[in-house]
């Protein structure tokens, strides 16, 4: 009895010293008790707990960030206008001012967006998201989708959810991986409560987030998810819900149709990126303020939705419309009203909005609005997938199964457009109640995902951040090489000698020095040469040495200069080019700046691989 009370008092004095150690005494009270919990509960347990604190927290982000959207929009759908044009003028252009206003007025400026910005947190800054995501996301994009913007939820929920968990994290002091766990269980979380769709959250997460990142741990992930799902399906309304229940049972002799679709959405994503990256650019190249770009932009999308109001907004309602068969009510607010509305017509129709919500999509996300690409590349496949579908019943088909095509379409485009067939699948799967249609998901997912791997190997949204090394990829053994900076390496207590100095002041330097390599500069600090003391050596000991005899003599230039912004990749690949083990750094203008060593580069490599490996 007497031991158990001295665990007990141990256990106290132990959560007192780390009450004082980390300043505590300013915590709400249910910190101080997960704090508490943490030091009573094993790492697995306290991750478990943490998994589902975080995946209710981020649950409830979306579910507020999905009801503020259908608030706002149902707000403005109740606004009269004598003529319904100006509704679409009107909002969309709204939403982008309104998100730019909000961003440089409240968030001042900082409006890094996308699952890119998560992924270079994760790659570069140890999985420290800024607070401030926590509830900057839902407010922009509630604003720029309320209002009409043609983008998504989903990306600004998954950025909200991983920022809730990277926050948890790091208010209960846990290490890089169950941060970056967190991280990943936060978005995991957000995906699921957005589509009521757990494990399509999960594949997220393995798929996106983690890529690159090793993981033995994947409980909180699913904790997270069923909290995020259940949160949506309790609080929110039926007709918010991402949900299909029209379908057909499938049928082998189908297949053909999917393998055409799979191509044709293949084909599709390719597009779709390609359109993204040509208005990223042309935006970017626009000498205008800021504001007068989301103005731009603004006007752009608002004549969008007036030409195809199917473009207004995330369109889910649109494809729900194409699964019950309620054509013509979708182009009956489009100018196509005005012409004679035959199988041709609605062909066109559709032919348009699909090219066109590449445009509308980029124009929202890049001008100044806040969404990402979940639902425009869902909108975009589940219209390529009707459009297909009459285009076959047009040609004489019988027995089209149009609504599956619809939903496979759908998975079809996400896949390309994401990189992300495994999300795909289970996405569409789960929200039509569609298991039987496995079949038919993974071959239009995967036959759209192998094309677009085929013009692109990485996604083209993160391409540059992974050239660059600002992110991880498959690649492990890049990965640990790129989370380390070159700048830590440089050694700038190097020792530097003037190139006009006589031997003798060399001599002096390598007696009263510790190093073996110096660098030859001249007056203004640029590097001449180098030396080591192999170079030195059958001077130092050469009695009949000339002492008029300078550095500049002696001295020889180096077999590869190494720069700044050179990554630690790049440095390894030009030590194993050159056999040697030190080589100067310098600025592009050829100030000296220090030496770098192979080795202290391999020996944090070597201590982050361990630190990984645990």
């Amino acid at each position: 009895m007497k031991i158990h009370n001295k665990k007990k008092y141990l256990s106290f004095l132990k959560f007192k010293r780390d009450f004082q150690e980390y300043g505590l005494e300013k915590a709400r009270s249910y910190e101080l008790i997960l704090h508490w919990l943490n030091n009573r509960l094993s790492r697995n347990q306290f991750l478990v707990l943490s998994g589902i604190l975080v995946g209710c927290t981020a649950g409830l982000a979306g579910v507020i960030l999905k009801t503020l959207v259908h608030t706002i929009h149902n707000f403005i759908t109740h606004i009269h206008f004598e003529y319904q044009i100006l509704f679409y003028i009107v909002f969309p252009f709204l939403g982008i001012v309104l998100t730019t206003a909000i961003v440089i007025t409240i968030f001042k400026g900082q409006d890094r967006k996308g699952i890119g910005a998560i992924l270079y947190e994760i790659a570069q800054n140890s999985s420290i998201v800024a607070s401030v995501k926590m509830y900057s996301q839902v407010i922009q994009s509630a604003v720029t989708v309320g209002l009409g913007g043609s983008a998504g939820l989903e990306s600004p929920i998954a950025v909200t959810g991983a920022a809730i968990g990277s926050n948890y994290a790091q208010t209960y002091r846990l290490s890089y991986k169950e941060r970056t766990l967190l991280l990943a269980a936060g978005a995991t979380a957000g995906i699921a409560s957005a589509f009521n769709a757990p494990i399509a959250g999960i594949m997220f997460a393995f798929e996106i987030l983690l890529t690159g990142v090793v993981f033995t741990d994947f409980i909180p992930l699913v904790v997270a998810a069923v909290c995020g799902s259940l949160l949506s399906r309790v609080l929110l309304q039926e007709d918010i819900l991402f949900r299909f229940y029209a379908r057909e049972a499938f049928n082998y002799k189908n297949v053909p149709y999917y393998l055409i679709l799979g191509i044709v959405t293949g084909l599709y994503a390719r597009y779709f990126v390609v359109i993204s990256q040509k208005v990223e650019h042309f935006i970017k190249g626009l000498k205008l303020s800021r504001m007068r770009k989301a103005m731009f932009g603004g006007l752009v999308l608002s004549l969008l939705c007036v030409l195809f109001p199917p473009l207004f907004g995330e369109g889910y309602e649109t494809v729900k419309e194409f699964t019950n068969g309620s054509t013509h009510s979708i182009i009956r607010n489009s100018f196509f009203r005005y012409f004679e509305i035959g199988d041709w017509t609605i062909i066109i129709f559709l032919v348009l909005v699909c090219l066109l919500k590449a445009f509308a999509t980029s124009f929202t996300i890049f001008s100044g609005g806040n969404g990402g690409n979940f639902a425009p590349s869902l909108f975009a496949g589940g219209t390529v997938g009707y459009l297909f579908a009459l285009v076959c019943q047009h040609i004489g088909f019988t027995d089209v199964p149009v609504t599956n095509l619809v939903l496979v379409g759908m998975a079809g485009a996400m896949s390309g457009v994401l990189y992300a067939p495994l999300t795909a699948i289970f996405l569409i799967a789960e929200s039509s109640f569609g298991y039987d249609l496995f079949i038919p998901l993974m071959i239009v997912s995967i036959i759209s995902y192998l094309i677009a791997k085929w013009f692109s190997p990485i996604s083209p949204e993160l391409k540059s951040l992974a050239d660059q090394g600002k992110i991880f990829t498959n690649k492990h053994d890049k990965n640990l090489l790129f989370a380390l900076r070159t700048e830590d390496f440089i050694d700038k207590y190097s020792e530097t000698i003037n190139e006009n100095a006589s031997v003798n002041e060399l001599f002096e330097l390598v007696k009263n020095g510790n190093k073996n390599i110096f660098a030859a500069t001249d007056e203004a600090g640029k590097l001449k040469g180098i030396l080591t003391l192999d170079d030195i050596r059958p001077y130092l000991f050469n009695k009949e040495i000339d002492n008029l005899q300078i550095v500049s003599q002696i001295m020889k230039a180096p077999p590869a200069v190494i720069y700044r912004e050179n990554q630690p990749l790049e440095i390894l690949q030009i030590f194993d080019d050159t056999g040697v083990w030190n080589l100067p750094v310098t600025s592009e203008n050829n100030d000296f700046i220090g030496f770098i060593s192979k080795s202290s580069i391999l020996m944090s490599y070597r201590q982050l691989l361990k630190e990984y490996s645990e």
